[in-house]
C-alpha cells in the first residue's frame, strides 16, 4: 500500500470565511468549504444550494451554433436523412440518444451509427462514413467524437455529406472542415464554460435548435442522458454542469424512462435517490461493457426504447455483459502486475508502458487505471489489433499524459484526447523505442516526489463539529465530482470505540471517537485492511482522514465516516503528519 502526503489546502481569508458564515448562519468550517468552491457571498451560495435552468448559458455564444442549427433546421424541412455518428462509451451512447431522440421527435428523417471498438477504433472511420452515404445521408452529426478527425471529415464531404461535430475534446493544430464544429474548448469558441460533457455540447446543440423553432422547453426532457454521461465522464461538476447534472439526476429519480429504470433495477438499486456517485460506480460499467466487449448500439437501443419489456431485457445484457468484463479486468490486471513486477524498474523508469499481445481491447483503459492505483504512475496499456498495438493512457495528478504523447506524436500513428487519459496507437515492431522515450518525455517533466499520491484536505474538524445542520448542509453540496469533490476532513487523535474488524474484500470496519468529544461514529476503510494490527493495539491513537457520507438501515438515516487514510501518531505531536 503505497504512502500518502497530506495536503491541507491554502488557509484563506478569515475575514471573507466569517462574512459568508454569518450571511448564511451556518458554522465557519461551512463557510470555509464553500469559498475553497469559489462561493464567497449570499447569492452565490444561494446558486450553488438551488442551481436553476435559467442560468444555463446562451447555446449562442457557442462558436459555430448559429451555422450548425441553420444547417439542422434546414435539413428537417427538406426531409433530408440524418445520421448521428458516436462513441461507445457512457459519454457517446447518451449523446447519441439524445440527439437521435431529439430529432425523431421533430420528425426527423434521422438514424444512428456507433463505431465498433475492436474493429474501428474511436472516432470517425470512415467505415461509418460509408455506412452514412449507403442509407443516403446528407448531414452527420458527431457526439462527444470528431474533433481530431481531419481527414475522415474530408472523406465525407467528397461523398457530399455535411457534418456538424459536436465534441468536447482536445483539438489539434488544424481542426477539420466541417460544416460547423461546436467545441467549447476550440481555439477560436468563447463560450463561457469549457467542461461540458460530449451529451452536454450534443444538449446546447439541441437547445439552440429548439429556440429558433420556438420549442424551448423541448430538449429539457433529456437531461438524464447528460446528467449520466456528465457524471459518467468525470467532467467538473461545477457552473453549467452542476446546474445539468442536478436537474438530469432529478429526472432519473422522479420520473427514469424506461431504459434507465431497468438499469437501475438490474444494478439492484432503487430508484429516489441515485447520487452522481452510484452512476459513476454502478450504472457507468454496466453501459460501458456493452461497449468493450461487444456492440454499443445495445446501450443506445436502451436509451432510447419506450418499451419496458424490452427495456427489462436489453438491460440483462448490460448485467451479463459487466459480469464477463469483470472476469477480464481481473485476469488482465493480474498478468499486467506480473509485467510490472517483472519488466519495470522504477528506480529507471517513472512509467508504466505495458504491450500485452493478446489483452482485450476492451477493458486496458480499465485495466491501466487501476495500474495507476497500484502503482502511481503515468500508465499506458497496448494490445495488438491488425498487427498494431492499441490501447489506452492514464495519467497521475499534475502531469498531461496528452500532453507528453504529443512529444512524442512521430512515434505514433495517432492520437488523442486529454490530460488525464488517452487513447493511442505505435507500431508494434516501434513498441521498445516509443517506450524509451517517452519515458524519458517523462523524467523531464516530473520527479519522484511528484509520484507519492496526495490527499487534498479541505479542512481540520472535530467531531463536535458534526452537527445535524452541518450533516445536512454537506449532503445539500451534492452533486459531488470533480471540482466539487465530497468533502475531506482531518480530525486529530482518534481513538477506536470498539473492535474493528474486516469486511467484505480488505474493508476495515470500526468505530471511531475523539479525545475531548463524547460522540462515537461509524467509519469503513475500503481497501484498508492493511490498518487492522495498527489500530488493533489498546490505546491507539491516529489522525485520520476521511469524508462524511449519509447511509440508511432500517428506515434509518445515520452519517458514516469513509476513512481514506490513517497515520498513527504519538499522542503528545498530534498534528506532526501533516504537510
Amino acid at each position: 500500500m503505497l504512502d500518502k502526503r497530506w495536503k491541507i489546502k491554502p488557509s484563506i481569508d478569515d475575514f471573507e470565511i466569517r462574512s459568508l458564515a454569518d450571511s448564511l448562519n451556518i458554522s465557519e468550517v461551512l463557510a470555509k468549504l464553500l469559498v475553497l468552491r469559489d462561493v464567497k457571498t449570499f447569492s452565490q451560495a444561494k446558486k450553488f444550494f438551488r442551481p436553476s435552468i435559467d442560468t444555463l448559458y446562451d447555446p449562442f455564444k457557442m462558436n459555430g451554433m448559429d451555422l450548425a442549427t441553420t444547417r439542422v433546421i434546414e435539413a428537417l424541412t427538406n426531409n433530408e436523412k440524418i445520421m448521428v455518428y458516436g462513441d461507445y462509451d457512457v459519454d457517446g451512447t447518451c449523446s447519441t440518444a439524445l440527439m437521435y431522440m431529439f430529432l425523431k421527435e421533430l420528425g426527423a428523417d434521422v438514424d444512428y451509427y456507433i463505431p465498433s471498438r475492436l474493429k474501428e477504433g474511436y472516432g470517425i472511420s470512415e467505415a461509418g462514413i460509408d455506412y452514412a452515404k449507403s442509407i443516403n445521408t446528407s448531414l452527420m452529426i458527431s457526439v462527444d467524437c470528431g474533433i481530431t478527425e481531419v481527414n475522415e471529415t474530408d472523406y465525407a464531404k467528397k461523398l457530399g455529406i455535411d457534418l456538424i461535430i459536436c465534441d468536447h475534446h482536445q483539438a489539434k493544430e488544424i481542426l477539420p472542415n466541417a460544416y460547423a464544429v461546436l467545441d467549447p474548448i476550440k481555439p477560436e469558441c468563447n463560450y463561457p464554460f469549457k467542461f461540458l460533457s460530449g451529451a452536454g455540447v450534443a444538449f446546447k446543440l439541441a437547445q439552440g435548435i429548439s429556440e429558433r423553432i420556438g420549442r424551448r422547453e423541448l430538449p429539457l426532457k433529456y437531461l438524464d442522458l447528460v446528467a449520466l454521461a456528465g457524471a459518467a465522464d468525470i467532467v467538473p461538476i461545477i457552473d453549467e454542469n452542476r446546474v445539468l447534472v442536478t436537474e438530469g439526476l432529478k429526472l432519473i429519480n422522479e420520473n427514469p424512462r424506461p431504459g434507465v429504470k431497468a438499469l437501475i433495477k438490474s444494478s439492484h438499486m432503487s430508484v429516489g435517490n441515485l447520487s452522481s456517485v452510484q452512476i459513476v460506480f454502478t450504472l457507468a460499467p454496466r453501459i460501458n461493457a456493452v461497449g468493450r466487449l461487444s456492440d454499443a448500439k445495445i446501450a443506445v437501443e436502451l436509451m432510447t426504447t419506450q418499451d419496458e419489456n424490452r427495456a427489462i431485457e436489453l438491460a440483462s445484457v448490460l448485467e451479463s455483459e459487466n459480469f464477463e468484463r469483470r472476469k477480464i479486468d481481473e485476469d488482465t490486471l493480474n498478468e499486467a502486475i506480473q509485467k510490472v513486477n517483472s519488466t519495470i524498474n522504477f528506480d529507471e523508469d517513472l512509467a508504466i508502458v505495458l504491450h500485452g499481445e493478446n489483452w482485450h481491447p476492451g477493458v486496458i483503459g480499465i485495466v491501466a487505471s487501476r495500474l495507476v492505483e497500484k502503482f502511481y504512475r503515468p500508465t499506458i496499456m497496448l494490445t495488438t489489433i491488425d498487427g498494431v498495438a492499441k490501447g489506452s493512457a492514464r495519467s497521475i495528478s499534475n502531469f498531461n499524459i496528452y500532453e507528453a504523447l504529443k512529444e512524442c506524436e512521430d512515434m505514433l500513428l495517432h492520437f488523442g484526447g486529454h490530460e488525464a487519459a488517452a487513447g493511442l496507437a505505435v507500431e508494434v515492431d516501434n513498441f521498445e523505442n516509443f517506450k524509451e522515450y517517452f519515458n524519458k518525455v517523462v523524467k523531464e517533466k516530473i520527479s519522484h516526489g511528484d509520484l507519492l499520491p496526495e490527499i487534498e484536505i479541505d479542512s481540520k474538524v472535530k467531531f463536535s463539529d458534526f452537527t445535524p445542520k452541518f450533516l445536512r448542509i454537506v449532503n445539500q453540496f451534492a452533486p459531488f465530482g470533480p471540482g466539487n469533490m465530497r468533502p475531506t476532513f482531518l480530525a486529530e487523535g482518534v481513538e477506536v470505540s470498539n473492535h474493528p474488524r474486516i469486511v467484505g474484500n480488505n474493508h476495515l470496519l470500526m468505530s471511531v471517537k475523539q479525545k475531548g468529544c463524547d460522540k462515537v461514529f461509524d467509519a469503513i476503510g475500503f481497501d484498508l485492511g492493511n490498518f487492522l494490527p495498527k489500530v488493533i493495539v489498546p490505546k491507539v491513537v491516529f489522525d485520520m482522514v476521511f469524508s462524511v457520507d449519509q447511509m440508511s438501515r432500517d428506515g434509518k438515516s445515520f452519517p458514516q465516516l469513509k476513512i481514506k487514510d490513517i497515520k498513527i501518531i504519538d499522542d503528545s505531536n498530534l498534528s506532526q503528519n501533516v504537510n
